[in-house]
């Protein structure tokens, strides 16, 4: 069977995902394109349908996908899509058990969110205000910073969302569920600063909170640009995007607080291991305080290592 045989059910898979379980559009093309790619190596393995996929079938994509160099953690991101596919597939009577639930990836390390330290992220927005676009920049920044925000958040925002009496913002996150959150004095005040030059930079229909030149809507892309730009501009060691400013404000929230609980429903986690992660960074940031001043924990000069 050919790939454009294969296609016409991951499109209809496509269409309930945004219809049925509304997810954003950023997630629908990820699905596309993952399932898509796979149906063409499937092709390749002689798959007769999706009603004929096999357990054998996966294994062997599993092993295409790693020979060809993909990452433990890309492999996983693909088998996920197929699993979630499959279920739709057997939703829609086309398979009696779903095949990729007995495949896995292979074993990945779990890296730990890089995130920026305080004095970094006040290098990061020491930005000069006379720049309308500058204004902006350092608005989102700070919004993101202050509240957790994962970028398609933040660029879904309108200019209603913002609540400055309240001091809050309305989000719309992951599986189109609401969230109320803080935001802090800075963040206020550079929202107040760019609200005050949006006119000149906005059509004059335009609902969303932050636009670009082209007077409308900014893209997920052009913030990922111009915070790399700037992480360029002053002279910051790591790279600068979107999703280091949630993983400073997350960590930074579970240094200061300790509650776990407060910062999974910050960041709108649905389930408390994906929040857990941080608190390996607390426990790192824990330990070496501890091997810095406990003195059982300092080493000797003359100790072997």
């Amino acid at each position: 069977m050919t790939t454009a045989e294969l296609t016409p059910a991951i499109t209809d898979f496509l269409e309930y995902l945004r219809v049925e379980r509304q997810l954003s559009v950023h997630t629908r093309d990820g699905y596309g394109r993952h399932l898509n790619a796979m149906a063409g190596q499937l092709a390749e393995l002689s798959l007769d349908g999706w009603p004929a996929l096999t357990v054998s079938h996966v294994r062997g994509l599993a092993t295409r996908m790693h020979k060809g160099g993909l990452s433990p953690r890309s492999i996983a991101t693909k088998l996920s899509s197929l699993r979630s596919f499959c279920d739709w597939l057997i939703m829609q009577g086309l398979l009696q058990a779903n095949p990729a639930r007995g495949v896995s990836a292979p074993k990945q390390g779990r890296p730990l969110p890089k995130n920026l330290d305080v004095d970094e992220l006040h290098q990061l927005m020491n930005i000069d205000e006379t720049d309308p676009l500058a204004v902006r920049d350092r608005a989102i920044m700070e919004l993101m910073y202050s509240s957790g925000l994962r970028l398609a958040e933040l660029v879904n925002l309108n200019l209603g969302d913002i609540q400055f009496a309240e001091r809050q913002v309305r989000v719309i996150g992951k599986g189109n569920k609401e969230r109320i959150l803080p935001v802090g004095r800075m963040a206020l005040e550079w929202l107040d600063k760019w609200l005050k030059v949006r006119g000149g930079l906005a059509g004059p229909d335009e609902p969303a909170l932050f636009v670009s030149q082209r007077q409308r809507r900014i893209s997920h892309r052009s913030v990922q640009l111009r915070l790399a730009q700037w992480g360029g501009k002053q002279a910051l060691s790591s790279h600068i995007h979107p999703h280091k400013l949630r993983h400073s404000f997350a960590t930074h929230m579970l240094e200061s607080s300790g509650d776990l609980r407060a910062v999974q429903e910050l960041l709108g986690h649905a389930d408390l291991a994906t929040t857990q992660i941080y608190t390996h960074l607390d426990f790192q940031h824990l330990a070496k305080a501890y091997d810095q001043a406990h003195p059982r924990a300092k080493r000797s000069k003359d100790e072997d290592v």
